[in-house]
């Protein structure tokens, strides 16, 4: 014998249903539609551009970079030296 009120509750509980999957499905439209276009572009442009290796111009900066680097490291030795002829004890000094 089916009451009245198990009626009511059983169709509260579909549309509550139908709300908790529409609340669902909605974020996963728009993720669908804005999110995963965009993610999948910019993840495949960053894969061919790591394929692709360095440019012209990105070997040549490097180049660039590591001259300057050894001509820095020969600076750097030349006023190490100038400073140990001239203060002996500079390096004790500068970790105190």
């Amino acid at each position: 014998m089916i009451d009245g009120s198990d009626f009511y509750f059983s169709e509260v509980g579909q549309y509550m249903d139908v709300a908790v999957i529409s609340m669902l499905i909605a974020p996963l439209i728009l993720f669908v539609i804005f999110v995963a276009p965009i993610w999948v572009i910019l993840h495949y442009r960053s894969r061919n551009k790591i394929s692709e290796g360095m440019s012209q111009e990105d070997a040549e900066r490097v180049r660039d970079l590591a001259q300057q680097a050894e001509r820095m490291r020969d600076r750097i030795r030349t006023l190490e030296n100038l400073l140990d002829a001239e203060h002996s004890n500079w390096r004790q000094n500068d970790r105190g």
